[in-house]
C-alpha cells in the first residue's frame, strides 16, 4: 500500500516562502502521477498543481501559476510543491495525492487512488 506523508507546512508571512513535501514509502512513486491539493476552512478541496511519473508534465491552478512550482525526485520518493509569495488566501490545508499511470496527470480529486494527511499551511501577519 502506498502511504503518502506530507510535510513543510506551517506559519508564514504574506510574501514570504514555504515548500512542501509529499514523501512516499511503500511503493517507489516514479512510476505515479502526483497532484498537490487545498482546502480552505468552509471551502471545497481543489486541485492547485500535479506532475506526471516522468516529471514532464505539470499543471497549475491558475490563481497560483508564477507563484509555485511543483517537481519530483524520484530518487528520493517524493514530490515537492514550492510556494513564493504567499497570500492570505493561500491559506489552508494542503494534501498530495498519487495515481499509478504514466504521462499525465490531473487537477480532479477523482483520478487519484491515494492521498496524504495533510499539512497547513497558514499565511497571517
Amino acid at each position: 500500500q502506498l502511504q503518502l506523508v506530507e510535510s513543510g507546512g506551517g506559519l508564514v508571512q504574506p510574501g514570504g516562502s514555504l515548500r512542501l513535501s509529499c514523501a512516499a514509502s511503500g511503493y517507489t512513486l516514479a512510476y505515479y502521477a502526483i497532484g498537490w491539493f487545498r482546502q480552505a476552512p468552509g471551502k471545497e478541496r481543489e486541485g492547485i498543481s500535479c506532475i506526471s511519473s516522468s516529471g514532464d508534465t505539470t499543471n497549475y491552478l491558475d490563481s497560483v501559476k508564477g507563484r509555485f512550482t511543483i517537481s519530483r525526485d524520484n530518487a528520493k520518493n517524493t514530490v515537492y510543491l514550492q510556494m513564493n509569495s504567499l497570500k492570505p488566501e493561500d491559506t489552508a490545508v494542503y494534501f498530495c495525492a498519487a495515481k499509478p499511470i504514466l504521462r499525465s496527470c490531473s487537477g480532479s480529486i477523482s483520478f487519484y487512488n491515494y492521498w496524504g494527511q495533510g499539512t497547513q499551511v497558514t499565511v497571517s501577519s
